[in-house]
């Protein structure tokens, strides 16, 4: 009989473990095998097709984050709403029910922060 607890995970991490010396490997051999031709073009600073202009740290408006945050809240909504539409029928009027009230304080607060200005995104 087998009384060490850990013993279940030792495939997991017999995995973790492969998968990790496989990271290695390929960016080892990446390294190796890669060409390597420096060059002026490819030692500049590049993003999104156009020359890089200003400092790389730069402080960011706090409304940037503002609406980050209200991504991430109606993405969870849309989690949330998943579940919700596949056992549908299975939950009746109290889900659809508990859904409305669920999306009407979801809209109130969408309606709270567009009147707060929250949206607007100044140049």
């Amino acid at each position: 009989m087998n009384t060490n607890p850990l013993a279940p995970y030792l495939p997991l991490a017999i995995v973790l473990l492969l998968a990790g010396v496989l990271a290695l490997v390929i960016v080892q051999l990446a390294a190796m095998l890669g060409p390597r031709r420096p060059s002026a073009i490819k030692s500049t600073a590049f993003e999104a097709g156009s020359e890089s202009s200003g400092p790389a740290r730069q402080r960011f408006a706090v409304k940037f984050y503002v609406v980050a945050l209200l991504f991430i809240v109606f993405d969870v909504e849309a989690v949330f709403l998943y579940p919700w539409a596949v056992n549908f029928q299975a939950l009746g009027w109290f889900g659809y029910v508990e859904m409305l009230v669920f999306a009407a304080t979801l809209v109130v607060g969408l309606i709270y922060i567009w009147k707060k200005g929250a949206l607007e995104w100044e140049h």
